[in-house]
């Protein structure tokens, strides 16, 4: 799994995900280095999914001092990721060197 940000006119660094995301997980690897940072840069707010790792009370707490965007629930057509990782994945796949290891994919991704 990849986790990535976007804003207007900025992107957060990409973050791999190594194993299935827990709610400890995501506050250790993506909020606490990436995500509260990255907020503090942009002075916006926050739009995640609703996947149980976002939602549970470890992670709410983590996010305590972000602005958080309610989104409705199973609409992913209106979260500009999706469409991001949309042409990320395209552009992989055009890339003459297809990646084999998760490093490379990543730099490609990047």
């Amino acid at each position: 799994m990849v986790w990535g940000a976007t804003s207007y006119d900025s992107r957060s660094t990409l973050v791999v995900i190594p194993r299935p995301l827990t709610a400890n997980l995501c506050v250790g690897l993506v909020i606490q280095p990436v995500v509260l940072p990255f907020m503090n840069s942009i002075q916006g707010g926050v739009q995640q999914d609703n996947a149980r790792p976002h939602t549970v009370v470890v992670t709410q707490h983590a996010l305590q001092s972000v602005d958080m965007l309610l989104w409705p629930a199973r609409s992913p057509d209106l979260s500009p990721i999706e469409h991001v990782w949309d042409i990320s994945g395209r552009q992989v796949q055009r890339h003459p060197q297809p990646a084999l290891i998760v490093p490379v994919l990543t730099d490609q991704v990047q």
